[in-house]
């Protein structure tokens, strides 16, 4: 593996040398390194290291770096998908193209030949961490259709994001066609007699049309995210100046932005509230992106699209669970995420979306 994109290579010297390349440091060089993981995330470890500086330039006392997960499952997944590739891809590309809320980038590298990478990133604390296991309230959501507004608008029905060869995904999703059968069979293994019965009857229904549902192509596209859900946000950032930071963009896609909305709906809401408050969140939703010049868009084709697109939340929730280190946490957000996204599927008929 590349020694150099190992969070064992950064130092002081490998520390300075990044930042003097981005120009955040001019003269200043770094003494002194603390370290501290960061974050809940299952494909990536995250690490905050605070600095110390032998001059004041005004710099940062803080960042944060990503690599490559040290489980070797979750490492394996991660390399296989091209998600580190991908999220790389992302920050050095498109992130200036769009108007979503992300850690700047001072660092960037992946390495083909192991799959390994490295991201240095702006630390976006203090701030309050997004959590997908105890969800979030009314307020939270609609900083987070901004943020989805922010990152569709600017590139909605761009055909130009082809020529970005990190977001063909279709190698990937033929993947998950194909094994979704064993990962399928290994969730009821897993949570059978915990998962409510007619839930599981979703996931297994969605089982039996996934290849049908996933090819089917969308009358419109953008940038999508692709795991637009708690864990990866952070409210009330840089001490209460950013009101929402979006994190890990290692699945940028093409596909329909309502993706993105069901999937936070879904699974960031409680099933009581999702209802109460689904209809106004998408007309803000819709709202944003008219911010964006997105004007033809009705509520009726965005209430299709986020029909025809919620079950991914079911989709990851089956998948991810086979394809990580299975942990307390885990299970819990799995499960979560699979009640959120059955239900969600069952109160709008998904499966009649057309």
């Amino acid at each position: 593996m590349s020694a150099a994109l190992e969070p064992a290579a950064v130092d002081a010297a490998w520390l300075t040398a990044k930042l003097r390349g981005a120009g955040v440091i001019r003269a200043a060089e770094i003494v002194a390194v603390n370290s501290e993981p960061v974050g809940v995330g299952m494909l990536g470890d995250s690490i905050r290291f605070a600095v110390t500086y032998d001059r004041d330039e005004g710099a940062p006392a803080s960042f944060v770096g990503k690599f490559a997960c040290s489980d070797p499952t979750s490492r394996a997944t991660g390399q296989g998908f091209g998600l580190y590739e991908r999220e790389v891809g992302f920050y050095r590309e498109v992130a200036h193209t769009v108007s979503i809320r992300t850690p700047a980038c001072h660092f960037a590298e992946y390495d083909p030949a192991d799959g390994t990478f490295a991201l240095l990133l702006e630390d976006m604390g203090p701030a309050r961490a997004g959590n997908q296991l105890t969800g979030c309230g009314l307020a939270d959501a609609e900083a987070a259709m901004v943020q989805a507004a922010a990152l569709h608008g600017p590139r909605w029905m761009d055909e130009s994001l082809r020529a970005h060869a990190f977001l063909d995904t279709s190698a990937a999703r033929d993947f998950v066609i194909s094994v979704f059968p064993a990962c399928l069979a290994e969730f009821h293994n897993r949570y059978d007699g915990v998962l409510e019965p007619e839930y599981m009857a979703v996931c297994d229904r969605y089982g039996a049309m996934m290849g049908e549902m996933v090819t089917r192509p969308p009358e419109r596209v953008t940038l999508t995210h692709g795991d637009f859900r708690l864990d990866n946000m952070l409210f009330d950032a840089r001490g209460g100046t950013v009101p929402l930071a979006v994190l890990d963009w290692q699945s940028p896609a093409i596909g329909p932005g309502a993706v993105d909305v069901a999937y936070f709906l879904g699974l960031a809401l409680s099933i009581e509230d999702r209802r109460r408050h689904e209809r106004h969140l998408l007309d803000l939703y819709r709202e944003e992106l008219r911010r964006y010049g997105v004007r033809d868009y009705s509520h009726d084709d965005l209430y299709r699209d986020y029909r025809r697109t919620l079950l991914s939340g079911v989709s990851t929730a089956v998948f991810a669970s086979a394809s990580t280190k299975r942990t307390e946490r885990g299970d819990a957000m799995f499960l979560a995420m699979a009640r959120g996204g059955c239900a969600q599927a069952i109160d709008t008929d998904a499966f009649a979306a057309g």
